[in-house]
């Protein structure tokens, strides 16, 4: 049962991780840009930022996540399911750290692809 609340939280934080709810939108300074062609070019950066692997993120973080929890519950606590419990927790907390580190990715992505086209990104 444990194993599938586990597998069920890794699979909606990937579920999270491949969608754009945690990007922040570049702000740019309008002044004087097109605002046709910015839409394009941002769109284009946007396609450049979606080959940024979040999923693979995720997991690298649940697994770190569970590996480490897992020695310290087995470390803090002797009782036979401390262990579980703590890779359970590491493997959520990593993945979500996992996810950050992608929306981060994807960000930097879209805003230095923009400024490349001589957009003034202000966030």
């Amino acid at each position: 049962m444990r194993k599938l609340t586990l597998l069920t939280a890794l699979t909606l934080l990937t579920g999270c991780a491949t969608s754009d709810p945690f990007v922040d939108a570049p702000i740019i300074d309008r002044k004087g840009v097109d605002m046709a062609k910015y839409a394009a070019d941002k769109a284009e950066c946007e396609q450049y930022a979606a080959e940024v692997n979040r999923g693979e993120k995720v997991a690298r973080g649940a697994i770190g996540g569970a590996v480490v929890g897992g020695a310290i519950g087995a470390i803090l606590n002797r009782r036979s399911n401390s262990a579980e419990r703590g890779a359970g927790v590491g493997a959520v907390t990593g993945g979500v750290g996992g996810a950050r580190e992608g929306s981060r990715e994807v960000e930097q992505v879209i805003k230095q692809c923009l400024r490349g086209r001589g957009y003034r990104v202000l966030n």
